[in-house]
């Protein structure tokens, strides 16, 4: 195959995604901010690069991670918890110039299903749905955009609910917390092997100029961080239940369509 791909953002998916991908036949570069992280991305036979993306610009050397790609994954977390006033787009324009005069061809995107309002008269939220007009989902919807209207290359978007795996688990985090909001809304969640098998079936599909959800629900999070705290052997959270439950019920029912991908990991 010998399909040279570059993953921005080789953190706890991207990672993951790139040792995967090594093993089907890709040559595979990625980026990552931090010297220790990059000692590991090398000694996995990734070629890795130091690369910091900020509204000022890049710095590290962006044009080597992308040399001779064909695919790019862009994985770079908005980090707009940490920092509500961080420019995101404007962190990401910054990769178009490099992008468009370079070779690649195809790039995928990971989003967010945040960008969606948590709004219970909507059955079931689509990629067609209303989003929200939170600046944090304004940001992540100009991404989208910045990407998808660029005709230099083809762009799918991956919108990715929470993410969780056998090392990280949102239940870790609300074990033995009190007054926990919407007990009664879906929990959408997706594993890790999950997100990895998905890009990979894209890749392999050659499946572009698409947006999909992607999310295993479970209808209930007092139920599910309830029962997953007991397997797990943790105090499970205890919930407000005075208060009527916000929240959305994702649909990925266009990823499983068009790429006929069924989900290995069920809540």
């Amino acid at each position: 195959m010998n399909q040279n791909i570059s993953i921005i953002g080789c953190g706890w998916l991207g990672f993951s995604l790139a040792k995967k991908l090594m093993p089907e036949g890709y040559n595979v570069s990625g980026s990552t901010t931090s010297s220790e992280k990059l000692h590991n991305l090398v000694s996995s036979g990734i070629e890795g690069y130091i690369i910091k993306l900020s509204t000022d610009g890049i710095t590290g050397n962006i044009e080597m991670c992308l040399n001779n790609c064909r695919t790019l994954i862009i994985n770079i977390p908005p980090g707009l918890r940490k920092d509500p006033k961080k420019n995101y787009v404007q962190q990401l324009k910054h990769l178009i110039p490099y992008i468009e005069l370079g070779t690649i061809k195809n790039i995928i995107f990971i989003s967010s299903t945040s960008i969606y309002n948590d709004d219970v008269s909507i059955p079931r939220i689509t990629e067609l749905s209303p989003t929200s007009s939170l600046p944090s989902a304004r940001q992540l919807i100009n991404a989208e955009v910045l990407f998808k209207d660029n005709k230099h290359f083809n762009t799918t978007i991956l919108r990715l609910s929470g993410l969780y795996g056998n090392d990280r688990h949102p239940a870790n985090y609300l074990s033995g917390k009190t007054d926990i909001k919407n007990p009664n809304a879906p929990v959408n969640l997706i594993h890790q092997t999950d997100c990895i098998l998905i890009i990979l079936s894209i890749i392999e599909q050659g499946i572009w100029n698409e947006t999909f959800n992607a999310s295993t629900t479970h209808h209930s999070r007092l139920r599910y961080y309830t029962s997953i705290c007991k397997t797990k052997g943790l105090l499970p959270p205890k919930f407000d239940m005075t208060r009527k439950s916000e929240g959305k019920i994702i649909d990925s029912s266009k990823l499983e369509q068009i790429l006929g991908y069924r989900f290995k990991v069920k809540l």
